[in-house]
């Protein structure tokens, strides 16, 4: 199926402040063509979404719960899971070098992993709280649900540099899950329905993609004020760089979108 999707919601907020800051342009709307809609495990509460080698990875969510999972992404089928400390609260996950990275909440405690058989290798002390990770390339990008954007060196998380994202009322908040595409960090919004398209050098909010009601317009499911405030949101974003596709779903989400940026 092929759906194009024109963004003109209203741009998201930024901080409570209603003047701009030095006349910046608000953000503009990022269109997208929705490509395939796939099934997924209404029991993930998601936290972490990764696309790599054909092959989609999932981080989920809450104590006695989280895990990190291989995934069919057409199917949905769980190809491989491992189950983290009962303790710990899974968050964001991404991929270097033949590595998977997995954040926890409020436990500052970073799992790693072989790629090839998700075997734990390592544990990594993180000061602040996790939320959502994904990498340059070069070094790794964390948020903690503040406006701040932590770039760390894989291996020892050395703080490299923090940017701060703002956009024309102010600081942005509550970033989450990322994603970095084309030179432009993609971060969730927690509790909103967009994902925001950040530059990295500046941090200036420079677009922004609107899922409001997604699954009822794509997929005719109804989510109620219930559901969302058992946590079904918006949280997942997967890059397919060979593709040039993003996967989105959300916590306990039913379904996986497959969209293609205009």
């Amino acid at each position: 199926m092929a759906l194009l999707l024109s963004c003109n919601n209203g741009a998201p907020s930024g901080s409570d402040t209603q003047a701009e800051v030095n006349s910046i342009p608000p953000p503009s709307a990022v269109n997208y063509t929705l490509l395939n809609i796939y099934p997924h495990d209404t029991t993930a509460f998601t936290q972490g979404l990764v696309f790599y080698d054909n092959t989609l990875y999932e981080g989920t969510g809450q104590k006695k719960e989280s895990t990190v999972r291989k995934l069919d992404y057409k199917t949905g089928a769980i190809q491989k899971k491992v189950d983290i400390d009962p303790g710990l609260f899974g968050e964001g996950i991404t991929i270097l070098n033949d590595t998977l990275y997995q954040l926890t909440w409020q436990d500052h405690i970073v799992l790693v992993y072989t790629l090839k058989d998700l075997k734990k290798v390592n544990t990594i002390y993180w000061s602040r709280e996790g939320w959502g990770i994904t990498h340059d390339s070069t070094n790794l990008i964390i948020s903690d649900g503040t406006d701040k954007l932590y770039f760390v060196r894989p291996g020892d998380f050395k703080l490299m540099k923090i940017v701060s994202v703002y956009n024309h009322l102010g600081p942005v908040n509550n970033l989450n899950e990322l994603e970095y595409i084309d030179g432009y960090v993609y971060a969730n919004q927690w509790e909103t329905n967009y994902i925001l398209k950040i530059d990295p050098a500046s941090g200036r909010v420079a677009g922004f993609l609107d899922f409001t009601d997604a699954l009822k317009r794509f997929a005719n499911i109804n989510y109620d004020k219930e559901a969302v405030q058992k946590g079904a949101v918006l949280n997942g974003v997967a890059w397919d760089a060979a593709g040039s596709r993003m996967f989105v779903t959300g916590k306990l989400w039913p379904k996986l979108l497959e969209v293609k940026l205009n």
